[in-house]
């Protein structure tokens, strides 16, 4: 199916869970599942598919009588989603008008296919972000809770602190119980001011899947383009303030080669903990929806080569 006609991907996990497909993690309760948890004896109204005809034959013929046994299963609970919204100002770059990449757009269609990738998946969805300084957790819950979730990101407020993706981080971490063994972390941000590499470390000893939504414009952010001469405007992200500079040529390729390299070390540092990011770098909803189709392309080709 095109990812135009599409709005969800596969929650694929970073490692094959042994024993139980996964969107099915086993949990302590008995009931409907995948994983054998031992037998009993029949008791009326058991179904009879739950029936274990070796073992009951095995019974009647010690017993010289009728005998039939019931295989119980561990019943099967849902995944946990959390999505963590990095709210600083320069994730408000750029207007819609322009003819660069829309973060709060970006941001807003992220949010979406994540919300109902996680329902198509069964899963229990949760927010984070830090818009105004303090943390908007909303613990992984309901349809409607999804709902409140897709509307708190489309807001157009962008005041949170330069470092809410470590705090955000932080924050998860201090409420471990909400997120269990395999929960996926999206965090959706332009990591121009990435966390410490400690927090990644401790998600993933929490046993997470910790995903980093890459949103960064191809043109001003992951490259810079050639306007040696050209007045440029300029917008600090801290005020809103805008102000126009003339770049010479040497200046052009240095914000270039810098810009180059800081994706080039945020990839490989992800790489180097082996976590695989999801590239954001078009706003449209179907473009959207095509890098998350990708990243879980590469976790299936991924699994299928260990």
């Amino acid at each position: 199916m095109q990812a135009s006609a599409r709005r969800t991907f596969p929650l694929v996990p970073r490692r094959r869970l042994v024993g139980i497909p996964f969107g099915e993690q086993r949990s302590s309760r008995r009931g409907s599942g995948s994983d054998a948890a031992g037998s009993r004896p029949y008791e009326p109204g058991d179904p009879v598919s739950t029936i274990d005809w070796y073992a009951s034959a095995k019974a009647s013929a010690a017993r010289g009588r009728d005998e039939f046994v019931v295989q119980t299963r561990f019943a099967d609970e849902a995944p946990r989603v959390a999505v963590v919204v990095d709210r600083r100002p320069a994730m408000g770059l750029y207007d819609d008008g322009l003819p660069w990449l829309s973060k709060p757009s970006a941001v807003a269609a992220a949010v979406r296919t994540i919300a109902a990738s996680a329902a198509a998946a069964r899963a229990e969805l949760g927010y984070l972000d830090l818009g105004d300084g303090r943390p908007f957790w909303l613990q992984p819950g309901s349809r409607a809770q999804a709902r409140l979730m897709q509307r708190r990101a489309a807001e157009p407020s962008f005041g949170g602190p330069e470092d809410a993706v470590a705090r955000s981080l932080e924050f998860l971490l201090r409420h471990g119980r909400d997120l269990p063994t395999g929960a996926f972390v999206f965090v959706v941000s332009d990591f121009l001011r990435p966390p410490p590499v400690g927090l990644w470390l401790r998600a993933l000893k929490a046993r997470w899947d910790p995903v980093p939504v890459v949103v960064q414009d191809p043109t001003w952010e992951a490259s810079f383009p050639d306007v040696a001469g050209v007045v440029v405007p300029v917008l600090d992200p801290e005020n809103g303030s805008v102000r126009d500079v003339r770049l010479r040529a040497g200046e052009a390729r240095e914000r270039l080669a810098a810009n180059v390299e800081r994706r080039r070390r945020l990839l490989a540092g992800f790489s180097r903990l082996g976590i695989d990011p999801v590239i954001v770098d078009d706003d449209a909803e179907h473009e959207v929806v095509r890098a998350f189709l990708r990243w879980s392309e590469r976790r299936r080709r991924a699994r299928r080569i260990r």
